[in-house]
């Protein structure tokens, strides 16, 4: 290990190390640029996530507007129905009425 090395093979070494490390300068700036996608692709995935959650608030809520406006609409066609109930009620009673007040005229009551 004492003996001097030449110019020559000096030269040839440095020319060999540059050429490495030009080799690995590309690999990192490989490196670099996929990890500049993840990165991208990470933010993407989490603004997608917050969007998805968002949404699905949106449809809960939106379900349980649906739930009371069904309600809603069960109470309002009730009352309709229970209104008419009452009508045809009525006119069945006055036509009993009718009948029997005319029955009892026809056998002197």
């Amino acid at each position: 290990m004492d003996t001097p090395i030449t110019r020559a093979e000096h030269n040839e070494f440095c020319r060999r190390m540059e050429e490495e490390h030009s080799r690995q300068n590309a690999r990192i700036a490989d490196i670099e640029a996929g990890l500049t996608e993840v990165r991208a692709i990470s933010v993407s995935i989490e603004r997608l996530a917050t969007n998805m959650e968002n949404m699905a608030k949106e449809q809960e809520r939106q379900g349980r507007e649906q739930e009371k406006q069904g309600e809603r609409l069960d109470a309002l066609e009730g009352r309709d129905g229970e209104m008419w109930r009452k009508v045809i009620g009525c006119v069945i009673t006055a036509v009993i009425g009718a009948v029997i007040g005319f029955v009892c005229s026809r056998i002197g009551m």
